[in-house]
């Protein structure tokens, strides 16, 4: 797919990837669809001047399920070609420390809208014999980490759901992309370090936001099913598909479960 003059929708693009996503696909002179919790008319005018042929905001607060229920009502509206579930949460840090409210909403915007939404622009990207969708996982769907439990769940069951929808969808012209995200110098990376630092050493490779939004561009492009991380987190996540419990032993080293803690 050339993505060029399409209808190109995203969740949660105010900020970070998503942000970097929807300039690069104003760039390419799209029709965007920007799903935010508030409405921004600043950010639609920046994304006209940088070539988008037109913008629409859809405002959704993505962790309410009335809301999502009407969001999917109005998405049937547009013949959407690239549909990108960006939007997410984070929480961390020991589990018995981790507040449940907080998980709970996490887990309704990572997974639970995530599936209803994908639900949605499948049955309408069906009756149109294309689309395609993206939906945002993490090396953490693979790579478990101590501090991220609730977090890694909902991101393993992005990618396995992904998954199963991939091979749902062969020969329809639907196709879904999803992304196993290494770290990414937005907010939501420093909320980790902020979350996971006092118990686990947070690594601090970290990649520009406007460089990932170019592979999510020609991954798509490329029609590919899986963006996978380049270069040491890579490599990480290879030991940790391969070689569990290698990649167990040396995150322990970097755990402790209080500061009087030695190493485990």
């Amino acid at each position: 797919m050339t993505l060029e003059q399409k209808i190109v929708a995203c969740t949660g693009c105010n900020r970070g990837i998503g942000l970097s996503f929807v300039k690069a696909a104003a760039r390419k002179k799209n029709h965007l669809i920007l799903i935010n919790r508030k409405y921004d008319q600043s950010l639609e005018n920046d994304l006209i001047q940088l070539g988008a042929l037109s913008v629409k905001t859809l405002v959704c607060d993505l962790s309410q399920s009335s809301q999502v229920e009407n969001l999917t009502e109005q998405l049937t509206h547009y013949q959407i070609d690239v549909f990108f579930n960006n939007a997410g949460l984070l929480t961390g840090g020991l589990i018995e420390d981790q507040n449940w409210s907080d998980i709970e909403k996490m887990l309704f915007v990572n997974v639970n809208a995530l599936i209803r939404l994908t639900q949605a622009m499948v049955k309408q990207m069906l009756k149109l014999k294309s689309g395609v969708i993206i939906n945002h996982g993490s090396v953490s769907s693979i790579m478990h980490f101590p501090c991220a439990s609730t977090y890694s769940a909902a991101k393993a069951a992005v990618w396995a759901f992904t998954d199963c929808i991939e091979q749902e969808l062969k020969n329809t012209g639907v196709r879904t992309l999803c992304l196993i995200t290494p770290g990414i110098k937005t907010k939501m990376f420093d909320e980790i370090e902020q979350m996971y630092s006092a118990n686990l050493k947070v690594p601090q490779d970290s990649l520009n936001p406007d460089v990932y939004a170019d592979q999510i561009i020609e991954a798509i492009e490329k029609e590919k099913s899986v963006l996978w991380p380049q270069g040491s987190t890579g490599m990480g996540l290879f030991v940790s598909l391969h070689f569990r419990n290698v990649f167990n032993r040396l995150v322990r080293f970097g755990f402790k479960r209080s500061n009087s803690d030695n190493q485990l």
